[in-house]
């Protein structure tokens, strides 16, 4: 064999052997650096900060109602700890939303025919009242555009109960769950069941969809036109909803009550009541109270009993600046920083509590995350980008915001330079529960290198590798990972132990700081920035789910 046959023989080889070592590491996953996870669990429970995190998010700033005073200061906040951590490039992104809104006062009672203090908050863009106002209720249950005739002319002043009476039932049933075995958490994505939660339920628990009251979850039951966040009931109850604010403001209510969509012993679920669309009618001033103190109220007026009511209540319409925001901020990569490794959660929330549990902590666990890394001082190739998303609650507008005007517009699907250098996104938005799985995105590939990952630290009870079979999400919403999913991108989210999420703190009045569990966010921060780390220091980059389709105009 001639020299230069020899030299194309030797070059096939060794690109063969090169196909068949990728090839054997695809199968079984990546070599991991067990004296860079030693280093991030000693960061992350030894010299934890999550919950410092979650203090300010909860107890300093509060309610981060999208666009709020309080949302844009806790911004700030966040901005300064990341910039003291050593990030680089911290800044807000903006985008186009509207006004922001936040409580600034709250009372209501029963005056008569026996005074009780009544539990509740305002829904969100929806008025004050100018001062104290007494007067009597009615109740006036509409359950289409249809009922607007039968009170048109009787609403004038009144206390407005607009919807029937609660059913509630006995609890028998513990409000959280027991958190399943490890054995049960592998068995049930073995079998691929579906996982239960709002994008963040442990694998196969029905824990999350469990509603104690028996009232039914928004969109069941009783006509509710106040859905939660999801971006498709926004759109199904957008215009029912104007309408009903237009009929009750000229027919000239003084406030308007419901008793939530869910939740009773003092829990009230309930988010927003108006708009943050300046172009959309302005209601009366609406409030949710208990279930319990709801019905009271109807049951005296069925028994030909006129209560009066008190309320006085105040809100601040953030008018200034009608763009919303996302907070980003990163740690350079060293030798391939145009490659992007990103993390994040939703940092806006409902006003009934102080969003501590969503998502005060997938933010915390974010920020800790990066922290845990940038503290490491170790190298890593990929740039760690951390996001910290606005308007989530209203249909995961920041987080859409942001993937269409970095990496493709979905109508088109004309990709930016950036589009083929993102090479994960990360989302934590289930709670307080300790993270027991994490779904593969769509990519059998993926699914075998995140085992590698999760292999060494299955004694922190994360034992689980779902969602190896590739599903195209349809459109944006339920929480900020469907974003980049939506247009091609790997948008990964961690299952979580459910807790009492779905049936005590999401988007409730209880959806505070008390109710987080330490070891659970510290748990949930340290995996995080392993599975960061190993993002961001592997040779390739992950496997990429198919790029969809331009949408159909």
């Amino acid at each position: 064999m001639n020299l230069h046959r020899f030299k194309q023989v030797a070059a096939i080889v060794a690109a063969l052997m090169l196909i068949s070592s990728a090839t054997a590491q695809e199968q079984a996953g990546d070599k991991v650096d067990l004296d860079a996870l030693a280093q991030i669990k000693n960061e992350a429970y030894q010299h934890s900060q999550v919950m410092e995190n979650l203090y300010y998010m909860s107890e300093v700033y509060g309610p981060r109602v999208t666009n709020s005073r309080n949302h844009r200061a806790a911004a700030e906040w966040a901005m300064k700890q990341m910039k003291e951590w050593g990030l680089q490039n911290v800044h807000l992104e903006k985008w186009p939303f509207g006004y922001g809104w936040q409580i600034k006062k709250f009372y209501g009672a029963l005056e008569t025919p026996a005074y009780a203090a009544l539990i509740g908050f305002p829904l969100a863009w929806t008025p004050g009242t100018n001062g104290p106002i007494t007067a009597e209720a009615v109740w006036a249950p509409i359950h289409s555009k249809e009922d607007f005739a039968k009170y048109h002319g009787k609403l004038k002043g009144k206390i407005v109960l607009m919807f029937d009476p609660a059913p509630l039932r006995l609890h028998t049933t513990a409000e959280a769950a027991p958190s399943p075995t490890d054995e049960e958490i592998e068995a049930r994505a073995a079998s691929n069941a579906p996982r239960g939660g709002r994008g963040g339920g442990a694998p196969g628990s029905a824990a999350a969809n469990r509603d104690p009251s028996g009232r039914g979850r928004p969109g069941e039951g009783t006509w509710d036109y106040t859905p939660t966040s999801l971006a498709l009931a926004e759109a199904k109850n957008h215009n029912l909803r104007n309408e009903v604010n237009a009929f009750m403001k000229e027919e000239g209510a003084a406030v308007v009550l419901t008793p939530g969509y869910n939740g009773d012993g003092g829990t009230i679920f309930s988010s927003y009541g108006g708009s943050q669309d300046p172009k959309d009618p302005v209601p009366p001033p609406m409030v949710a109270i208990t279930p319990e103190q709801y019905n009271r109220i109807v049951r005296l007026l069925q028994h030909g009993t006129t209560p009066k009511l008190t309320f006085d209540i105040a809100v601040d319409y953030q008018k200034d600046d009608q763009n919303a925001f996302n907070v980003i901020g990163e740690i350079p990569g060293t030798t391939k920083p145009d490659e992007v490794v990103m993390l994040g959660g939703h940092f806006d929330s409902w006003q009934g509590g102080t969003g501590a549990t969503d998502n005060g902590t997938g933010s915390s666990v974010a920020m800790e995350a990066v922290r845990i890394l940038a503290t490491l001082h170790k190298p890593m190739a990929r740039t760690v980008r951390v996001a910290l998303w606005g308007g989530e609650e209203e249909g995961v507008y920041g987080s859409t915001a942001y993937v269409q005007q970095h990496f493709a517009p979905r109508d088109t699907m004309k990709k930016t330079p950036e589009y083929d250098k993102l090479d994960v996104y990360f989302n934590d938005d289930g709670g307080s529960g300790r993270f027991r799985g994490v779904s593969a995105g769509g990519s059998p590939q993926t699914a075998v290198i995140f085992k590698s990952w999760i292999e060494p630290i299955k004694d922190q009870h994360i034992v689980a590798v779902s969602g190896a079979q590739f599903r195209p999400t349809t459109s944006p919403g339920g929480t900020d990972s469907s974003s980049f999913s939506w247009i091609g991108l790997n948008g990964i989210g961690f299952q979580q132990d459910t807790l009492e999420y779905g049936t005590r703190t999401h988007h409730s009045n209880a959806d505070l700081y008390d109710r987080v569990q330490k070891d659970d966010v510290m748990q949930g921060s340290m995996i995080e920035a392993w599975f960061a780390y190993n993002a961001a220091t592997r040779p390739d980059m992950l496997p990429r789910i198919p790029t969809p389709e331009p949408e159909k105009k």
